[in-house]
């Protein structure tokens, strides 16, 4: 980003005026002194100071992180556990939106963006999650008929919006979608007829896909693909 934006996304004043900072000597990059307005700065890791004052910024970041096993959904552990922030190299103040089980892998959205992250997750929205399940034992095709039409769960009707074997003949492994937030969902659904869930793998939310990141890796979203989520999800798509 160029150094005159940045500076007046840091609410310093109009793009004039802050290039009359830069023009004073007022502006540091990285601990040097800069005069050149037209600078590019990484939003992300530069640090930019005004009067020797630290800078901070509203531009907003987006991740999408294959989240693998072994790691805590959260921005700090008591326990000195890893966390999903370790896993994404920014200066930034992002967390995760939602949670992901700590054994369980998949889509993970990251973010600083806390509107983003209550759209995505207030229930009036409705965004579709699906699972990748392995059960600890063949599902019973009465079961499977009865996970989606729905059962009774913590006093709440309660049901996948659809189910599929996605390989044959294994029924053990079974692929989920939900529109649900609630906690331990997926696994409480299965544990409720006596099921364990073995694996867990989340493959989309959202419309957030990550077929195409290894696992422990992760991509950052242009701002262009959370406003297409926003305006279809707004105009009822």
């Amino acid at each position: 980003m160029r150094l005159n934006k940045y500076l007046a996304e840091c609410g310093l004043g109009s793009r004039r005026n802050v290039e009359e900072l830069i023009e004073q000597g007022r502006i540091q990059v990285n601990g040097k002194t800069i005069m050149d307005f037209s600078t590019q700065v990484d939003v992300e890791n530069d640090v930019v100071q005004f009067d020797g004052e630290k800078l901070k910024t509203e531009s907003k970041v987006y991740y999408l992180l294959n989240k693998p096993k072994g790691v805590i959904t959260t921005t700090k552990d008591d326990k000195h556990r890893k966390t999903v922030i370790e896993l994404i190299p920014t200066n930034l103040q992002i967390f995760p939106v939602g949670r992901l089980d700590y054994n369980t892998t998949g889509a993970l959205l990251l973010t600083n963006d806390g509107d983003f992250s209550n759209f995505l997750t207030h229930p009036r929205h409705n965004f579709e999650r699906i699972y990748l399940v392995t059960l600890d034992r063949d599902l019973d095709a009465a079961h499977k008929a009865m996970l989606t039409k729905g059962i009774i769960m913590e006093r709440r009707r309660s049901r996948f919006l659809s189910m599929e074997y996605p390989k044959r003949n294994l029924f053990k492994l079974v692929r989920v979608s939900t529109s649900e937030g609630r906690n331990h969902f997926v696994k409480r659904m299965f544990s409720t007829l006596g099921y364990q869930v073995v694996n867990l793998h989340r493959e989309e939310f959202a419309g957030f896909r990550i077929d195409k990141i290894p696992l422990g890796k992760y991509q950052k979203l242009d701002r262009t693909v959370i406003e297409q989520i926003k305006r279809k999800k707004i105009v009822g798509g």
